[in-house]
C-alpha cells in the first residue's frame, strides 16, 4: 500500500467506525424513548401490511400529490438505495484502486444500473433542491404560505447536499474506473459504463498511476460524507428530514388500517393500556392503573402510545400537511407539522428523565433533575405559552424555553377542524387528528379546560340529545305540509310502522336536518325524491338523538359513549340495517364509529343513494332551470360548483356520486373549485368547531366561500348541513360587502335534484 492508501485507509476505517458505534447508541435510545408510549397492537395481518407497506415504498402512492416531487423522490430514495453497493466498492477501492465487487462488479445489467440510478439520482435530487428553494418562506409573498416555514432548513440542506456529494462521488469514481479500465485493456464502453464513459474521457490523459491515486481519494470522500452524515444523524435523532428514511418503513407498517387506508373515517377509540374505554369496562381499566392519576385521553407525551411517538419521529417536516390545513390557512397557530415536530422534540427531551424513573434510579433521577431534563419534564403538555398571534412558532415550546410551562398552546388544539386535510396529505401516515383529539380528550374529561362554548353544547346534548337544546317532539316538524306522510317507526297514527324491517330504508335525518332551518329543506327535498322515487323509507322521529360525532370531535369520549350506545340500542330494536343520510358527520359516525360499539349497518349518504334511483331511472331529471319548478325546497340555476364536505369525501371517499348528481341535470354548467377533491378546502365546521367561536385570523368559512364565488357560479352545492351553514353565512357576509351576487345561493344537491325532477 502506499503512504496514500494508508492515510486514506485510517481516516475511512476511523470515521466507520465512529459512525457505526454512534448509530447504534442512537438506535438504541429512539427505540428506548418508543417504549416509554403506551401499549397499542399494531401487528395484526401481517401480510397485508408487508403488501401496503410494499406499494406505498415503490409506489410511492401517498407521494403522488405533487408529482415532479413524486418522480424526483422516487429515483433519489431507489438510487439512494441500491447505490449503497458503490460504498462497498469504495471501502475495497482504497485498498485496490482496481477492485470490483465479486460476481456483480463488472456485471454489465448491474453497470447500466448503477449508471442510470447515478445520472437520475443527480437530476433527482437538483430538482428537489430546487423545488425547496423555490418555495422558501423568504421566497413567497408570505411567509407561512410556504409548507417549509417552520422547517429545520440547515438539516434539510445538509441532507440534499450529503446526497448530491456521494451521487458526485460516484459519476466521478465511475469514470475514473472506465479511465483507468482503459489503460490496461478494451473496454465496451456501452455495455460496462453507458452514460459514465464520457466523464471518463475526460481523465483519459492521466497516467495510470494518477488514475489510480484519484480513485483512492474519492473513494475516501464518498466514505467521509457518508459517514459524516450518519455521524450527524446519530447526534441528532429528532432530525426527522433524515430518520424518516428508516422510520418511514415502520410508520407505515404499522398505519392504523394493514389494507393502507388512510386513517381517516372512525377515529381511534380512547385507551388505557392499549384497550378500547367504554362504559363497559371504564372502571375496570381505571381500577387495573397503577399511576394514582387517571389517565384519559393524552396528558403527557408518555401517554401517546408508542406508535405515536413513532409518528413524530417519521415526520419529514415536508410541510404538505400545513399548505392543507384550513387553520394554518387562515392565520391561526395550527400547523399540523409545527405540531408533530414540537411533540417529536418535547418526547425526546423528556426521554431521560422518564427512563431513569421507570429504572428507579435515584442518582440518575436526580441527575436529570438538575439539567434542563428536568425543566421538560415539568411542563404541561397543553396550556398557555402567551404566543404571538403574529408569530406562530411561539406557540410551540418543545423544551420550555419561554418559561411560560406548556409544550403546545391550547389555541393549537382547539384550532382544529379535523378535517383530515393533514392525513390525507402526509407521504409517511402520521395520524395527526388522532394525535389532537386525544389531547382534546384529556382537557375536556380531566383537565375541564375547553372553550366555554363548549359547555353550551356538552349541557344540551346531555339534556335535550341534541347540539340545539331543542325539544324532542320539533324533530317531525320538517316533514308539515309535505303532500304524503312520512312513516314513523314507533309513531302513532296512519304512518306508523312497527320496524325498520317493514320499509327498504331507515332515513336518519340528525339533528340539523331536524332543527336547522336552512337544513330542513335538505331533509324535505330528500324526502320528496324517495317518495317520487317510490322508495319505501321511515324515520326514528322523536326516537332519534345526535350520533355523538361534536362530542367525540370536542373531546369528551363519555358523552359522545352515552348518545352512540343510545342509538345503538335504539336501531337494534327497530332492526335498522339500511340507514340513508344526508349529514356527512352522522354519515361518517353511523358507518365507521358505531361498529366500534356493536352497531355494523349498509349506511348510505344521500347523494349516493339518490345518484343511484337516477342511473336506475327511478328518478329523471328533465326540467331545465328556465322550465324547473322552485316552489318549496326545489332550487336550481344555469351554473353550480360543488364544495366537498371533509366528512364525506376526505374522511370517507365518496367524491363522485354529487358529482354526477350535478352531471345529470339538463341545462347545469358544473364549475369546479380549483380546491376540490383530495385537496378540497374545509368549511370551518368539523371538530365541534360548528360551536365554537372563531376568534383568530380569518374565518374559513370566508375563505372558501370566496373560492366558491370566484368560479361565477350561481348556485354553490353542498352535501352536509354543516357545510350549507357555513357557507350561507359566508355567502351572507360576501353579498353585504358586495363581493357577491345576490342571486347567488348555497344549495344541497338534492334541492337541485328535486327542481330538476319537478316542472313548472
Amino acid at each position: 500500500m502506499t503512504p496514500l492508501q494508508i492515510v486514506c485507509a485510517v481516516i475511512a476505517l476511523g470515521i466507520t467506525a465512529v459512525g457505526i458505534a454512534l448509530m447504534v447508541r442512537a438506535v438504541r435510545r429512539i427505540l428506548a424513548t418508543f417504549r416509554l408510549g403506551q401499549p397499542e397492537n399494531r401487528g395484526d395481518h401481517k401480510g397485508e401490511r408487508t403488501r401496503t407497506l410494499l406499494r406505498e415504498f415503490l409506489g410511492h402512492t401517498r407521494m403522488s400529490r405533487i408529482r415532479i416531487v413524486s418522480a424526483a423522490h422516487w429515483v433519489t430514495m431507489i438510487a439512494f438505495g441500491f447505490l449503497f453497493f458503490t460504498l462497498l466498492t469504495a471501502f475495497g477501492q482504497i485498498f485496490d484502486p482496481h477492485f470490483a465487487i465479486p460476481l456483480i462488479g463488472h456485471f454489465p445489467v448491474y453497470e447500466w444500473i448503477t449508471d442510470i440510478l447515478t445520472i437520475s439520482g443527480i437530476v433527482g435530487i437538483v430538482v428537489l433542491m430546487a423545488v425547496r428553494r423555490k418555495n422558501h418562506p423568504g421566497r413567497v409573498p408570505t411567509e407561512r404560505r410556504s409548507r417549509f416555514f417552520g422547517s429545520t432548513f440547515w438539516q434539510a440542506y445538509y441532507v440534499e447536499l450529503t446526497i448530491l456529494g456521494v451521487m458526485l462521488c460516484i459519476l466521478t469514481l465511475r469514470g475514473l474506473e472506465y479511465a483507468l479500465q482503459s489503460k490496461t485493456e478494451d473496454v465496451n464502453a456501452i455495455a460496462h459504463y453507458p452514460l459514465t464513459f464520457p466523464v471518463g474521457e475526460a481523465f483519459s490523459g492521466l497516467s495510470q498511476t494518477s488514475l489510480e491515486q484519484l480513485i483512492v481519494v474519492i473513494a475516501t470522500i464518498k466514505i467521509v460524507i457518508s459517514f459524516a452524515w450518519m455521524i450527524t444523524i446519530s447526534l441528532n435523532t429528532t432530525m426527522g428530514v433524515a430518520w424518516h428514511r428508516f422510520l418511514a418503513f415502520f410508520n407505515i407498517f404499522f398505519k392504523r388500517h394493514a389494507d393502507g387506508r388512510t386513517s381517516l373515517g372512525a377515529l381511534a377509540p380512547m385507551q388505557i393500556d392499549g384497550k378500547p374505554v367504554d362504559f363497559d369496562n371504564l372502571d375496570e381499566l381505571m381500577d387495573d392503573e397503577s399511576e394514582a392519576e387517571p389517565k384519559l385521553g393524552v396528558g403527557a407525551v408518555e401517554q401517546f402510545t408508542w406508535k405515536g411517538l413513532l409518528d413524530f419521529s417519521t415526520c419529514t417536516e415536508c410541510g404538505r400537511c400545513q399548505s392543507q390545513c384550513p387553520a394554518w390557512n387562515t392565520e391561526k397557530p395550527l400547523s399540523p407539522k409545527l405540531l408533530m415536530m414540537t411533540l417529536r422534540d418535547h418526547a425526546s427531551a423528556k426521554a431521560p428523565y422518564l427512563q431513569a424513573a421507570q429504572a428507579g434510579s435515584t442518582v440518575a433521577v436526580e441527575e436529570a433533575q438538575g439539567s434542563q431534563t428536568a425543566q421538560v419534564a415539568e411542563l404541561s403538555l397543553v396550556g398557555q405559552t402567551g404566543y404571538d398571534i403574529g408569530s406562530p412558532l411561539t406557540a410551540y415550546d418543545p423544551l420550555g424555553v419561554s418559561g411560560a410551562g406548556a409544550v403546545v398552546d391550547e389555541d393549537v388544539l382547539w384550532s382544529c377542524t379535523t378535517c383530515g386535510a393533514c392525513v390525507e396529505q402526509c407521504p409517511v401516515d402520521i395520524e395527526h387528528v388522532d394525535h389532537i383529539v386525544d389531547m382534546r380528550r384529556h382537557q375536556v374529561l380531566l383537565e375541564s379546560a375547553f372553550p366555554t362554548e363548549l359547555g353550551g353544547l356538552f349541557k344540551n346534548l346531555e339534556n335535550k340529545q341534541n347540539p340545539w337544546g331543542m325539544s324532542a317532539r320539533a324533530r317531525m316538524d320538517w316533514a308539515k305540509d309535505l303532500p304524503f306522510d312520512v312513516k314513523v317507526i314507533g309513531g302513532a297514527g296512519s304512518n306508523a310502522v312497527e320496524s325498520a324491517t317493514d320499509v327498504e330504508w331507515l332515513f336518519w335525518v340528525g339533528c340539523a336536518g331536524a332543527y336547522e332551518d336552512r337544513a330542513k329543506k335538505t331533509t324535505r327535498a330528500v324526502a320528496e325524491l324517495l317518495h317520487t322515487a317510490g322508495v319505501e323509507f321511515a324515520v326514528l322521529g322523536d326516537g332519534e338523538t345526535c350520533t355523538g360525532d361534536p362530542a367525540r370531535r370536542a373531546g369528551n369520549e363519555m358523552l359522545f359513549q352515552m348518545l352512540a350506545q343510545q342509538n345503538v340500542e335504539t336501531l337494534g330494536e327497530v332492526g335498522a340495517t339500511k340507514i340513508v343520510v344526508t349529514c356527512a358527520h352522522c354519515f361518517n359516525t353511523i358507518k365507521n364509529e358505531y361498529p366500534q360499539l356493536g352497531g355494523s349497518y349498509e349506511v348510505v349518504h344521500h347523494t349516493q343513494l339518490l345518484n343511484r334511483l337516477v342511473r336506475e331511472k327511478k328518478l329523471t331529471p328533465v326540467a331545465r332551470p328556465d322550465e324547473a319548478d322552485t316552489s318549496g325546497a326545489a332550487s336550481t340555476a344555469p351554473s353550480v360548483t360543488y364544495h366537498d364536505p371533509c366528512y364525506l369525501g376526505r374522511h370517507n371517499g365518496v367524491y363522485a356520486p354529487p358529482r354526477e348528481l350535478i352531471g345529470a341535470l339538463p341545462g347545469v354548467e358544473y364549475r369546479e373549485m380549483e380546491r376540490s377533491g383530495e385537496t378540497s378546502f374545509c368549511c370551518g365546521a368539523g371538530g365541534a368547531r360548528m360551536w365554537m367561536e372563531e376568534k383568530l385570523g380569518n374565518r374559513i368559512n370566508l375563505d372558501r366561500t370566496a373560492e366558491a364565488v370566484a368560479t361565477g357560479a350561481d348556485r354553490i352545492a353542498i352535501g352536509c348541513p354543516f357545510c350549507r351553514v357555513m357557507l350561507t353565512d359566508g355567502l351572507t357576509a360576501q353579498q353585504s360587502d358586495g363581493q357577491a351576487r345576490e342571486d347567488v345561493e348555497v344549495v344541497d344537491v338534492a334541492n337541485m335534484l328535486l327542481a330538476a325532477v319537478k316542472r313548472g
